[in-house]
């Protein structure tokens, strides 16, 4: 692997919650080591406005998200992407765009907090876990040992990482 920071994007149908949650988190982790990025195969067009309450509240990076295409993402120019998370199950489902560099893949599946019906605060508890599983899988990510991880073992140890 090359030197940081490592870019890591996270994948989402509509981008505006989990993958949202994920960018912000894995900014805040280590920004020398990694740079988050976050994109939907069908955006929405907006960030979920809880999500965004739910980062501000924990102190993290919301300045400059929005939802966008993963194309983005495999146009000329772009980032080289190292690492590439699906956060859905709908989104692991589809033809992703080819990622030049060949990054290392893994599906992290999260239930969609977006989708919850209810009061606010039953909302609220949905993005509360969400946001919980994905910082437990990003500091086990964080505190992988790049340099001594051959590319088939840290593929594996990155699907483990998704099951927890």
């Amino acid at each position: 692997m090359r030197e940081a920071p490592l870019n890591v994007l996270f994948l989402c149908t509509g981008n505006s919650a989990r993958s949202i949650l994920a960018e912000s988190i894995v900014n805040a982790v280590d920004p020398a080591r990694f740079r988050g990025h976050s994109a939907g195969s069908h955006p929405a067009g907006r960030v979920n406005p809880f999500a965004l309450e739910l980062l501000a509240r924990n102190r993290l990076p919301v300045a400059g998200l929005r939802s966008k295409n993963w194309e983005e993402f495999a146009a000329p120019g772009a980032p080289r992407i190292d690492f590439v998370f699906t956060v859905c199950d709908s989104a692991a489902g589809e033809a992703c765009p080819i990622w030049p560099g060949r990054p290392v893949t893994a599906h992290w599946g999260i239930a969609d907090p977006a989708a919850v019906e209810g009061t606010d605060d039953e909302k609220r508890r949905a993005f509360v876990e969400a946001f919980e599983v994905l910082k437990r899988r990003i500091d086990l990510f964080a505190s992988l040992p790049f340099a001594t991880l051959d590319r088939l073992a840290l593929q594996s140890r990155l699907r483990d990482i998704g099951g927890r």
